[in-house]
């Protein structure tokens, strides 16, 4: 590796979004917003939090709408300016701070997150990356998920995977490991398998969205072939670096809301509108009074901690 520091960030950012139909025909999935942003900037602040230089946004046709999101809106920042909505016009500005860019790849055909992370290789180079889901929305509070997985990384040097305890029910939808204990929320990776069947389970711990990886992932991604659902799945890969290099399952601090369901993308706009500085206060109000004879029973979950 040319570099021991987390540089760049690799988004793939082409699926189509399917769950989220109609409301994902003409605009991408991670462009769907929590209260007043977009999912993919919370995944680029997240990076951004994590000392991360360089977005590298894998992408398709029909995502033309991320681009134009963190591009610069002239006419947008001259009509604020005139009208002198500073507040507003510095918000617009800093979606993508001094210092950041932003790079976009075409992933020409649907064939997994595998290549969707291949296709980003000439961009990243031979230097360890990050991968960030935006789907997989983590409040981590005042330390991001991604910064605690850098700081992993720099003392291991290693390949980190962020996961969390899922219920056992649930482990056909993730990427699940088999770890030996290092130290406390961190383990060992032994083996790794997508999407088992509860039954096949070995264990309940999920990978969810969040990986660090060494550049050795690029030439496995290139030699394995198709797996599940025909597709070209970084679990398999990961399963192959494990026989090379060391690979570590990091128990991150912080609550993560699945945003590529509605559940989960409703109960993050509820949770994300309830500390929301300009909105908390009137919002917790109207959901007291909207549980009505039994608010008296769900008021202290909307309490100030």
């Amino acid at each position: 590796m040319s570099s021991n520091k987390i540089r760049k960030a690799v988004f793939p950012v082409a699926g189509l979004g399917t769950r989220f139909l109609p409301a994902t025909k003409a605009n991408p999935k991670e462009m769907l917003t929590i209260v007043d942003k977009p999912l993919i900037q919370y995944a680029a602040e997240e990076a951004i939090a994590a000392g991360i230089e360089e977005l590298i946004f894998v992408t398709s046709s029909s995502k033309r709408a991320i681009e134009d999101h963190f591009d610069k809106n002239f006419e947008m920042e001259t009509e604020l300016e005139r009208k002198g909505k500073t507040k507003l016009l510095e918000m617009v500005r800093n979606v993508v701070p001094k210092g950041i860019s932003c790079i976009y790849v075409r992933q020409a055909e649907a064939l997994g997150l595998g290549h969707a992370v291949l296709c980003a290789r000439s961009v990243v180079g031979n230097e360890p990356f990050a991968v960030i889901l935006a789907d997989d929305l983590i409040d981590g509070g005042d330390n991001p998920c991604m910064a605690q997985m850098v700081k992993t990384f720099e003392y291991n040097r290693c390949s980190v995977l962020g996961v969390e305890q899922v219920p056992e029910e649930e482990t056909d939808k993730y990427g699940i490991v088999q770890s030996d204990e290092v130290t406390k929320g961190l383990g060992r990776v032994s083996s790794i398998i997508e999407k088992p069947k509860p039954e096949d389970a070995p264990t309940n711990l999920a990978v969810v969205g969040r990986y660090i990886l060494t550049p050795r992932i690029f030439d496995l991604l290139e030699t394995i072939p198709k797996g599940a659902g025909g597709e070209i799945q970084l679990t398999d890969a990961i399963a192959r670096l494990l026989k090379e290099e060391q690979v570590l399952a990091y128990q991150f601090e912080g609550k993560r809301f699945d945003c590529g369901s509605k559940q989960g993308y409703l109960r993050a706009t509820v949770e994300y509108a309830l500390k929301h500085p300009d909105l908390s206060e009137e919002f917790r109000e109207y959901l007291i009074k909207r549980c009505g004879e039994n608010g008296s029973n769900i008021e202290p979950l909307f309490k100030r901690a």
